[in-house]
This record gives C-alpha cells, sequence and structure tokens, in this order.
C-alpha cells in the first residue's frame, strides 16, 4: 500500500468508530438521479442496492483529497500528439518510445533481456468514461521497452468532444469509434508492425477497426488483445440484478439520460453532491476484491466522474446496437488474447467466452475474484499475459516476463 493509502486508510477507519450513526442520511439524501448517473458511468446500466455508510462524509471527502494529491496512479506522461477523426473531432494520444539498449535499467534487462526488440507498437485502446490512464501499469511494465501508443477515445480525456454528436447531432456508434483508431494508427504509427489491446468499449473499438479496415489487420496487425469486453448482445446483461429490476431500469433509462444529458450543469452539481453514492457504485461494479488499495479505487473513481453526464448519456445507446461478432473473423490467424475477469458484472466472462469460442486458438484467460477493471485490480495477471503475447508476436525477446510486476492490492506498494 502506499503511504498515501495508508493514511487515508487510518483516516477512514478512526471517522468510521466516531460517527457509525451518521451514515444512514447521506444516502437517503441521495437522489433517483444521482443513483442512474453513477450506475451508468461505471459501466452498468441499471440500479444497484447500496450498502449503508458507516464514515462521515467531512472525513470521507479529506480521504480523498489526499489520495487525490499524492497517488501515483494515471502520472506517467509521453510525447503527445493530435490526430483528426473524419468529422474533424480532435483525438489526443501520447507516445512512448523504446529506449537505446545502452541505456537500460537492471528491471528492464532482468524482465525482458538485453536483445533490443522488434520495431513493433502497442496501441492501447481505453473504455467506457475511463481514459487513457487506465493502463497505467502497463505502461509502466512496457515503458521504454516496446513502442506504445496511448489516446484518449473522443470526448474522453483530452480528446476533443465528438464534432458529430455535437454540432451534427449524429449519434455515437461504435462504428464512428473504429475510424477514430484508424486515424490515431495513421498519425502515431503509420509505418510498421501493430498490436492492438482494448478494454471493454476500447475492445469494441478494435473489432470496428476490424470490420472497416479488414486490410489494414491482415497486412500490419501482428496480434490483439481483447480485455473484458464483448462482441455484441450486450443488452442482454443484466448487471448481477434481478431480471425485474433490469427490465424496468432497460425501459427508463435512455429517456432519463437524455433528460439529465440536456441538464448538464445542474445534473454535474447533483452528482458531486452525491458523491458518496457514486463511489459505492464504482467500487461494485468495476472490483471484486476486498483488498484493492484504495488510491488505485479512487484513481478509478477520478476517471469515471471526469466524464460529463452529456458524454455519458451520449455513448450510451451505441452498446445495445454494438454486433462485431463477424468481425472476429479477421482475427482468426493472428496470436489473440482473450481475457476477462470473473466476476465482471458489466461484460460479463461469458462474452469473453463466446469470443474465444469464435478463435479456437486465442488464449483464454479468466482471472478468478477480478471485476470490470481487471487491468487495475490485477495488473500483474493482464501485464504477464499481454508479455506473453508480445513475445509471441516478436515484438519482445523470447523468455520475456512482467510476472509479478505491479499490483494494486493494499498489501502492496504501487509499481
Amino acid at each position: 500500500m502506499s503511504e498515501s493509502s495508508a493514511e487515508a486508510v487510518e483516516a477512514v477507519a478512526s471517522a468510521a468508530a466516531a460517527t457509525a450513526a451518521s451514515g444512514d442520511g447521506a444516502w437517503r439524501r441521495a437522489g433517483v438521479a444521482g443513483a442512474a448517473i453513477g450506475v451508468v458511468a461505471a459501466g452498468a446500466a441499471a440500479g444497484v442496492a447500496i450498502e449503508r455508510l458507516t464514515v462521515g462524509r467531512g472525513m470521507r471527502r479529506r480521504a480523498r483529497l489526499a489520495l487525490d494529491s499524492t497517488g501515483p496512479y494515471g502520472a506517467l506522461r509521453g510525447t503527445p500528439g493530435k490526430a483528426y477523426a473524419d468529422d474533424g473531432t480532435e483525438l489526443y494520444y501520447e507516445v512512448d518510445d523504446v529506449e537505446p539498449e545502452v541505456g537500460l535499467s537492471p528491471r528492464r534487462r532482468r524482465l525482458f533481456g538485453r536483445k533490443a526488440p522488434a520495431p513493433v507498437t502497442v496501441v492501447f485502446s481505453h473504455g467506457y468514461c475511463l481514459n487513457q490512464d487506465s493502463w497505467h501499469f502497463q505502461r509502466a511494465a512496457l515503458r521504454g521497452v516496446v513502442r506504445t501508443v496511448h489516446w484518449d477515445q473522443r470526448s474522453h480525456g483530452r480528446s476533443g468532444r465528438g464534432v458529430g454528436q455535437v454540432q451534427d447531432e449524429l449519434p455515437l456508434t461504435i462504428d464512428q469509434l473504429g475510424r477514430d483508431l484508424k486515424a490515431v494508427i495513421d498519425a502515431a504509427a503509420p509505418r510498421g508492425p501493430i498490436v492492438l489491446v482494448g478494454h471493454s468499449m476500447g475492445g469494441m473499438t478494435v473489432m470496428a477497426l476490424a470490420a472497416h479496415y479488414p486490410e489494414l489487420i491482415r497486412e500490419r496487425v501482428v496480434a490483439v488483445a481483447l480485455v473484458g469486453t464483448s462482441s455484441g448482445r450486450l443488452g442482454e446483461v443484466n448487471f448481477g440484478l434481478p431480471v425485474a429490476g433490469v427490465n424496468a431500469v432497460r425501459r427508463v433509462l435512455p429517456g432519463v439520460l437524455r433528460a439529465l444529458g440536456q441538464q448538464a450543469s445542474l445534473v454535474e452539481r447533483g452528482r458531486r453532491a452525491t458523491a458518496d453514492l457514486f463511489t459505492g457504485i464504482i467500487k461494485r461494479y468495476s472490483f471484486a476484491s476486498r483488498d484493492v488499495d484504495p488510491a488505485v479505487a479512487r484513481f478509478a473513481e477520478r476517471m469515471i466522474e471526469g466524464t460529463p453526464i452529456d458524454v455519458v448519456a451520449e455513448f450510451y445507446p451505441a452498446f445495445t446496437e454494438h454486433d462485431k461478432t463477424e468481425a472476429l473473423a479477421t482475427f482468426i490467424e493472428l496470436p489473440v488474447l482473450v481475457l476477462a475477469g470473473v466476476k465482471d458484472l458489466v461484460t460479463p466472462s461469458e462474452h469473453s467466452e463466446a469470443i474465444a469460442d469464435l478463435l479456437p486458438e486465442a488464449e483464454l484467460v479468466l482471472v478468478p475474484d477480478a471485476g470490470h477493471l481487471v487491468m487495475l485490480e490485477h495488473p500483474e495477471v493482464v501485464t504477464d499475459r499481454l508479455a506473453d503475447l508480445l513475445t509471441r508476436a516478436g515484438a519482445v525477446p523470447a523468455g520475456a516476463t512482467v510476472s509479478g510486476y505491479g499490483s494494486a492490492s493494499s498489501t502492496a506498494r504501487p509499481g
């Protein structure tokens, strides 16, 4: 656990003993709108039962501020660049280049050996309501060893708001995200072999790229990693809720989101006021482990709460329309990693199993005690399997391993 995390945990624990009776009122004051916003921002299209608070609101706020000011996650930066989508949307990306072999640190020599890696670019695509920093652990492990590109999807992170959505009022589609990824590749990795890595919506983006640009996949892509994602049928996901409750929420949620998106400034104030409710929902739908470092949990919360409600509303309908099952055939001759958390409530692991069934040569990894943000919750597993995929693709020397590098456990220090 980081020092800041330990301090925050101690502060929260102390407050719990003194203010156990004060928590119920906070939930009573949290409205239905706040609950809906939190659920969707965490990637879930349903309401959820929230456990009662046992810590004072003021102490929780101070703990969050402490984690925000000293947390090490999301601090990695690369060489910035901009690409432009076909509708003019500005897409922000960063490049981490390969370091000269002479300057390799002992850690990198130990993990990857002395031989210079092949000139491969690994392109990471993040999920809904996240940004490129969600790959923090994997970026840290690969930094300077293999060339990587991390980008923010339109309307997320440092990228611009979708021009087509704001100016032309066009619906957001996963197909559009696939074209966005092509624009980023053209700008950041115009030549050489590519490895595509996508989490959740990012995995869907990779599939959309394959659907629209199969020749790019055939000619330049040497491996693919699909993490906690789905090729379709997301409208059937129950998010761990009773069927009756899911059906009720599905009927009203699209309209509720549209209305909330039209009152963005008002809703954002309410969203801040219900921060405690928001935190509980994010934890439920992001992680399955009980010992996730509070700094990691707060890092995820900060990314999600940074996504404006109008963007949340704008993207949500695209998931029920998403179906890229046929595009998976484009990957059939490639080394493919399909990885998911067994307890993922947002894109259940059965969806990853369905993808693997259509790609018989793919490596299927199901991580026990892992939720939707498996790359943050169990980074050592994700990074190790990704390193193995890169080895098979020729991006790093044979025998490379990152086993044990990086942990989100509350008993380990951050990498």
